[in-house]
């Protein structure tokens, strides 16, 4: 139903916030959320090209936070690094001689459009700031 993308994106931003500007290797990244370093790097180009981390090339890289804490929104971050609904998608195809079967996906893309639009308005009332802050 759901992916990794978010929880994932927001712990890799968060550990950049801590470093305060210092870069951080993606293997350290990887050893805190307790994945493959790779995963780490592919969510990390991700938000790079979303501009909210920068990073450094070659021994001694990394990655740090292209923009401070206080300006990256959390439903930006949600937008970028969503690739599914929500709510999860049908994979069958309904009756369209069935009452409800002709019209299910309909009322349930609005249904789900209602949802992650509630989602997304509560993520935009905090910033990185406001998360990362719960860990002080």
């Amino acid at each position: 139903m759901n992916n990794s993308h978010f929880p994932i994106s927001l712990h890799i931003l968060t550990l950049l916030d801590e470093a305060k500007g210092s870069v951080v290797s993606s293997d350290y990244l990887a050893g805190s959320i307790n994945i493959n370093p790779v995963l780490v790097r592919k969510e990390i180009m991700n938000l790079r090209k979303h501009g909210f981390v920068d990073s450094k090339e070659g021994k001694g890289g990394g990655s740090y936070l292209a923009k401070k804490a206080i300006d990256i929104n959390l439903g930006e971050v949600y937008k970028a690094v969503k690739n599914s609904n929500i709510l999860g998608q049908s994979k069958n195809e309904p009756n369209p001689k069935c009452p409800i079967g002709k019209q299910i996906n309909q009322h349930l893309d609005t249904l789900y459009n209602d949802a992650e639009n509630a989602l997304i308005e509560n993520l935009s009332k905090q910033t990185l700031a406001d998360f990362a802050s719960k860990f002080r």
